[in-house]
C-alpha cells in the first residue's frame, strides 16, 4: 500500500492509525487529514521522536496495511 491510498481514505485508516499511535487524540486525526508530514509531527510531538525515526515508524506501519 502507498501514502496515496492512506490519504484518499482517511476516514477509514484513522482507527488504524489510534490503534496504532494511541497517544494520538481525535483532534490530532482531524488535523492530520492524511497528511503524512503532519502525521510524523504529531507523533514526533506526542512520543518525543526524532524526524526520521517517526518517518520509519511510519514507513513500518504502512507496510503491514
Amino acid at each position: 500500500m502507498n501514502w496515496n491510498q492512506v490519504e484518499g481514505n482517511w476516514e477509514q485508516f484513522k482507527g488504524k492509525v489510534q490503534q496504532q499511535w494511541g497517544k494520538l487524540t481525535d483532534d490530532d486525526l482531524d488535523v492530520i487529514k492524511g497528511k503524512r508530514k503532519e502525521l510524523a509531527g504529531r507523533i514526533q510531538e506526542r512520543y518525543g521522536k526524532a524526524q526520521d525515526q517517526a518517518e520509519q515508524d511510519i514507513d513500518s506501519w504502512l507496510s503491514r496495511h
